[in-house]
């Protein structure tokens, strides 16, 4: 018997790969592509298979792309480094997984920023994919090269390799943007991007000039600045109709369906509960139908609920009741995003699927004056209650995740964290003798269109100290402390607060071998640090300078809704330790989007 697919040339690389599974991508679901397009686009993911199939976005922007007319799309993924040097060797161009086609021959590329340690992964499919990599150097034939997802609203750093920045929701932002690029395609590259930018929610670097003096970043463009994101208001209408199921395992390996979007809890280092800002529910009812239908596609056999924070949307226990007939068949659900309070452990202990492995909290900081500090809404009661109920409906085993280098934290806020853990530990004691408490705490990293974006983060030295003193402090046997290395954490942080500078020590930076800097078995500090001298760059400038507050920031020129005025009040509560309550449950804090038809600030006018 004969296969077609042995005739591919990548089938010797896939057959010699560390993990095959990854290239091979046998799927059901997806459809081949069009015959005839007019605009065909690749969605790239910048990280390996398995990561990117388990991001929704993907999965819900694909099947809507395809459905337009004279529009097709396809996928790819960065490979990993073995199959880059494979197909360096061999002389091949990466391509998509539907048809084979080498990236240089789609008419647009869509990347995702889902995080700032994927920049380097950009510029390796790029090259693999016979695509110039800064946009200065593309000609009329190559492809429009675009970029979505939460890092896009901090653009400066990627600036130099993208055409276009796709802002907000890709159901609203990418339809208008893929039918103009269908529509003028042929015409001069310039000719397109102008038209492109003046579409709402798009923004192109290469027609906007930065300067910077002591005051920040200044910026002057050919269109009006700031450049707005768009969202998609109405999430009934953007249900997901289907899903493509990998053979291959991945790390989120079950349907997924969004509750809502947005966050009105404003924790103030939290960045998606910035940007994702106004709450936008989907109806139970459409939750209900979508999930069964996916079920019945797909033949998963477990669903998540997904939002910011599952717990907080209103109909969570309506909805739960209506889906428990679900178990009759085998199917389970899951809440991935837990409160840490009572209410929200007793739901989790309903469902099935949560009581095989460990129950996970994020009570992020370990005393309360922190607490407030960062505005989580979590008290000691709070904290108290969760754990008793955990270890009362039968779970053994809690993860704690916690940071480190918050703006004002002292030592005895560290302290707090080690007298939380054990005190969490002598609660399981009371249970079960085997209640185990694992405690995982990461570097804080500053992120920009947050309150917290004028601090400092603290130096690799400080963590690293901060990280000692507190595993030091571990008396209980039943606790497992690990607490994250810093230098990843101040890369990171210079990603994340970047100007269009820092561009050139992304691409020195890849120009030396880095790789998935998101893995610590790829990711070098020599490697970034020697980038940064030779672009002339002080990474310490970006990561570990607490900003003035008049300071001109090298996003200001992306709106997201939330006001710099709300971001900058919150700032300054943080450093009194004042909370600012959820405007869901007590009225308005005037974010910005009350300005823009945000439903609850009208609801509770």
């Amino acid at each position: 018997m004969r296969f077609e697919e042995f005739d591919d040339p990548r089938w010797p690389l896939i057959a010699g790969a560390k993990w095959p599974s990854r290239y091979a991508c046998s799927e059901w679901g997806r459809t081949k592509p069009k015959e005839n397009a007019d605009f065909r686009v690749c969605f790239c993911f910048p990280d390996v298979y398995e990561v990117g199939m388990s991001y929704l976005g993907f999965q819900l922007l694909y099947p809507r792309t395809k459905n337009m007319d004279g529009v097709d799309a396809e996928r790819a993924y960065c490979p990993w480094i073995d199959m880059e040097q494979s197909l360096r060797e061999a002389r091949l161009l990466l391509g998509s997984i539907e048809s084979g086609r080498a990236l240089k021959d789609f008419d647009g590329l869509g990347f995702t920023l889902q995080h700032e340690m994927s920049f380097t992964n950009i510029l390796t499919m790029l090259d693999l994919g016979g695509v110039p990599l800064l946009a200065s150097r593309r000609t009329d034939a190559d492809p429009i090269v675009m970029a979505g997802g939460p890092a896009a609203l901090v653009p400066e750093p990627v600036a130099d390799f993208i055409d276009i920045f796709c802002l907000g929701d890709g159901e609203v932002v990418n339809p208008p943007l893929f039918d103009l690029l269908k529509k003028t395609k042929g015409r001069a590259r310039i000719e397109r991007l102008r038209a492109a930018a003046e579409l709402d929610g798009t923004y192109v670097p290469a027609l906007t000039s930065c300067t910077y003096d002591e005051s920040g970043a200044h910026f002057a463009s050919e269109f009006p600045l700031p450049r707005k994101r768009l969202i998609c208001r109405d999430m009934d209408a953007i249900a997901p109709e289907g899903m493509i199921v990998p053979a291959s395992g991945i790390i989120h390996d079950r349907v997924a369906v969004e509750l809502f979007r947005g966050c009105s809890r404003g924790c103030r280092f939290c960045q998606a509960g910035m940007i994702y800002r106004p709450i936008r529910e989907r109806s139970p009812e459409v939750v209900d139908k979508c999930i069964r239908a996916l079920i019945r596609q797909t033949g998963w056999e477990e669903c998540s609920l997904v939002s910011l924070a599952s717990c907080d949307y209103p109909q969570i226990g309506t909805l739960l009741q209506s889906l428990s007939n679900l178990h009759d068949d085998g199917i389970k659900v899951s809440l991935p995003s837990l409160r840490v309070d009572n209410f929200s452990v007793g739901l989790a202990a309903g469902l099935e699927v949560m009581k095989k492995g460990g129950l996970t909290l994020a009570p992020e900081a370990g005393s309360q004056r922190m607490r407030d500090v960062i505005n989580k809404g979590v008290t000691e009661a709070d904290l108290d209650a969760a754990l008793n109920a955990a270890f009362e409906h039968g779970w053994q085993k809690i993860k704690l995740y916690f940071m480190m280098g918050l703006p004002t934290e002292t030592d005895d806020d560290l302290r707090g964290i080690v007298d939380l853990a054990e005190r969490a530990a002598s609660i399981g004691r009371r249970h079960s003798k085997r209640a185990a408490i694992n405690v995982s705490v990461a570097g804080f990293v500053p992120k920009g269109h947050t309150p917290f974006q004028w601090a400092a983060q603290n130096t690799r030295e400080e963590l690293a100290r901060k990280g000692a003193f507190m595993k030091k402090q571990v008396k209980s046997r039943a606790i497992s402390f690990k607490y994250h290395e810093s230098e990843q954490s101040f890369i990171e942080g210079v990603l994340a607060r970047g100007d269009r500078r820092v561009g050139r020590a992304i691409l020195e930076a890849w120009r030396l071998g880095e790789r998935f800097d998101s893995w610590s078995e790829t990711f070098s500090l020599e490697r970034w640090m020697e980038a940064f001298a030779r672009a002339g760059i002080d990474p310490a400038w970006y990561a570990q300078r607490e900003r003035a507050e008049d300071e001109a920031f090298p996003w200001d020129h992306i709106d997201t809704g939330v006001s710099k005025s709300f971001l900058l009040r919150e700032y300054r509560r943080a450093r009194e330790a004042k909370v600012t309550r959820d405007c869901r449950s007590f009225g308005c804090n005037a974010c910005g989007w009350e300005r823009r038809g945000c439903e609850w600030s009208e609801a509770n006018a």
